[in-house]
């Protein structure tokens, strides 16, 4: 009974690992302080500053992606990996554990090898007066990051220029421009999230597709967030700015090759991109918290079918082999590997944190 009051009183799942007495709270980036913030900060630049790991070993070796520059960085190793399994992490069963997974594994290199000591930031996309409605408001929100801090060194156009996973010249995090909002703020609203976590009530498969359609909210705000263009907190809309620079989106910079291929490979370049897919991750939490009919179920495939609509009507989360909570979660020798059943719970198996 006692045990049961505990996971009452966390809002975890009746199915809590006893390993996790104490979950660390993951907590949206404004409300953190000064000093949180920049100590988040300053490990996201060292991980870009420590020396390409030659254990990284891709696993899908797609023909899309140039092969892993071993004169990158450490954070370029974490982003290559997005870009190796990008076919099989996206529009199959493992969009959300992979995800939540590659987050951890980020908060943990930042802890291990740059002295973090808090947990990952998410940032609320929907919160009322940030919703990306107006350009202040996406002005505001994004330079928030930098508010109190010297903005300067941390999103300068001097940050990261030697962290590139593609020897292309690419530079993370440099600056913003925004896509037209009024074609996306609509899928990330309060109430959207609100539809997702209180409906789909045992249908794993209706809420991954609902959050990762095409028309959902964590591509949308992939999307409306573009760089590598202007001044980091000088930010204006144009009318048509789909042809322009990106990286939380995935379209390819001015700077890139040729043989550049846009999608979601080099997303995780740009640092946002983890508060924004900790976001994601929320949501599924309390999506999973809000019912105990969807504590710990999983369902999806593990071939992308996105040729048409045809086929992606019929198998929107993977077509077969299909995946099961003991599917192994490749890890492009970089980290341990895991399967789908040690992150489904966020307080058992190998995690052990909640939501604010």
């Amino acid at each position: 009974m006692l045990a049961l009051s505990v996971v009452f009183l966390f809002g975890l799942f009746c199915f809590a690992h006893a390993n996790c007495t104490n979950p660390a709270v993951r907590r949206e980036w404004r409300t953190l302080s000064t000093d949180e913030r920049a100590n988040w900060i300053s490990a996201v630049q060292c991980l870009s500053e420590l020396p390409h790991d030659p254990a990284l070993t891709p696993y899908v070796n797609p023909d899309d992606i140039v092969s892993v520059n071993a004169s990158g960085s450490y954070y370029d190793d974490i982003v290559y990996m997005h870009m190796d399994l990008n076919h099989i992490i996206h529009f199959t069963g493992l969009f959300l554990p992979f995800h939540r997974w590659y987050v951890q594994m980020y908060e943990n290199a930042l802890k291990e090898k740059c002295g973090f000591n808090g947990t990952s930031p998410y940032w609320n996309w929907a919160a009322g007066e940030y919703l990306l409605s107006t350009l202040d408001s996406v002005k505001n929100l994004i330079c928030s990051i930098t508010s109190d801090v010297n903005a300067s060194d941390v999103y300068g156009s001097t940050m990261f220029q030697d962290s590139d996973p593609c020897p292309t010249g690419l530079s993370p995090i440099s600056n913003y421009r925004i896509l037209p909002i009024t074609l996306y703020d609509g899928t990330f609203t309060q109430s959207e999230v609100d539809k997702m976590v209180n409906g789909f009530v045992g249908d794993y498969k209706g809420f991954q597709v609902y959050m990762e359609g095409f028309e959902g909210a964590h591509g949308s705000v992939h999307e409306i967030l573009g760089g590598q263009v202007m001044n980091f907190c000088n930010i204006f809309l144009e009318a048509d700015v789909r042809d322009l620079d990106s990286d939380l989106g995935g379209t390819c910079p001015s700077t890139a090759p040729a043989n550049c291929t846009p999608g979601p490979t080099f997303s995780a370049n740009e640092p946002i991109f983890w508060m924004h897919h900790a976001m994601v991750d929320k949501v599924w939490y309390d999506w999973q918290t809000a019912n105990s009919a969807n504590a710990g179920i999983f369902y999806g495939g593990s071939v992308q079918m996105i040729d048409n609509a045809t086929i992606y009507a019929e198998y929107p989360n993977g077509g077969p082999p299909m995946l099961s909570l003991d599917s192994v979660m490749h890890a492009d020798g970089m980290f341990e590997e895991s399967t789908v059943g040690d992150v489904i719970n966020t307080t058992a198996g190998i995690l052990c944190y909640i939501y604010e």
